[in-house]
């Protein structure tokens, strides 16, 4: 018994007519007449009752139709899924991350990744987190890696630490400034911040931050990448409030760090993406996630 026999049959149990089932096939009806006895004969089971008039199944062939049905139907989701299998291996993986993340972790699962997805194609793309959220639901990005909060029904959302913050100073400046000299010291120091526009919701922590420390800010300089910040730091253009995870993530730079252990604010950095996706995205998410998590399952930096 081949495919093509069942194929054949299925058409004519289908159409309940040889002529229209050979039609429909694109084969003459001598040759499909033939194949339906060959079926016959070898299942040892009348399937179709036939006269001049009309075609019908027996009893056998209603019951044979039934489980027919069943195989061409999970040929069809076989097909699917192996098609979905190979785009997803072959095909593109879209990630956006902010720039005062810490990179460690995703470095490592990336490497991970190409061996097990070695012709995937993964890009990456620094964005801030208003515009990463727009992309994913969009569906031009897969996976987003941003600072909490986010507003969107249409993305499911996965914890990963919860990140504190500390002042970062020119390496120059006296490390012995205590917390209580802090608002004396920094009311007299430029500040460099995230643009508000580029991350709003950041840059309301950073003024609260200020606020609980007991001064306004003389904000100097903005910029768009925690990088340049820190640079600017580095170079005596003045001081700013960042989160702890940079202390690991530029560890050349010749800066001092003061924790603000007293200060009970933080950024919830998550993993944002929509509820369907692909197995590379899924793969990448579990393993990603990992890092994060304590053997209670709790995030962990």
């Amino acid at each position: 018994m081949e495919l093509r026999h069942l194929l054949y049959f299925k058409t004519v149990a289908e159409e309940l007519h040889f002529r229209n089932a050979a039609l429909k096939l694109f084969i003459s009806q001598p040759p499909l007449s033939r194949q339906i006895r060959e079926l016959e004969e070898e299942l040892g089971a009348k399937l179709f009752e036939r006269n001049n008039k009309r075609v019908s199944l027996t009893p056998a062939g209603l019951y044979f139709k039934k489980r027919v049905d069943e195989l061409f139907s999970h040929l069809n989701e076989s097909k699917q899924l192996v098609r979905q299998l190979h785009e997803n291996l072959s095909g593109e993986l879209r990630i956006g991350y902010i720039s005062s993340t810490y990179h460690v972790h995703l470095m490592d699962t990336l490497k991970e990744m190409r061996e097990v997805f070695p012709f995937l194609s993964v890009k990456l793309f620094e964005t801030p987190t208003v515009k990463q959220v727009k992309a994913l639901e969009e569906g031009k990005l897969d996976i987003g890696i941003m600072r909490a909060p986010i507003n969107s029904e249409k993305l499911e959302m996965i914890t990963l630490f919860h990140d504190p913050f500390l002042l970062v100073i020119p390496d120059g400046e006296d490390p012995s400034i205590e917390l209580k000299d802090l608002s004396n010291y920094l009311s007299k120091q430029p500040f460099i911040f995230f643009n508000r526009e580029y991350a709003p919701v950041y840059y309301e922590k950073l003024i609260e931050i200020c606020q609980r420390l007991g001064f306004v800010p003389e904000i100097t300089h903005e910029a768009n990448n925690v990088h340049s910040i820190l640079r600017l730091v580095e170079n005596g253009a003045g001081v700013s409030i960042l989160p702890q995870t940079v202390r690991d993530h530029f560890p050349d730079l010749k800066l001092k760090y003061i924790d603000l252990v007293s200060i009970p604010v933080s950024t919830e950095v998550i993993l944002a993406h929509r509820s369907q996706q692909n197995l590379a995205a899924d793969w990448f998410i579990d393993r990603y996630t990992a890092f994060f998590r304590k053997p209670n399952d709790q995030p962990a930096i």
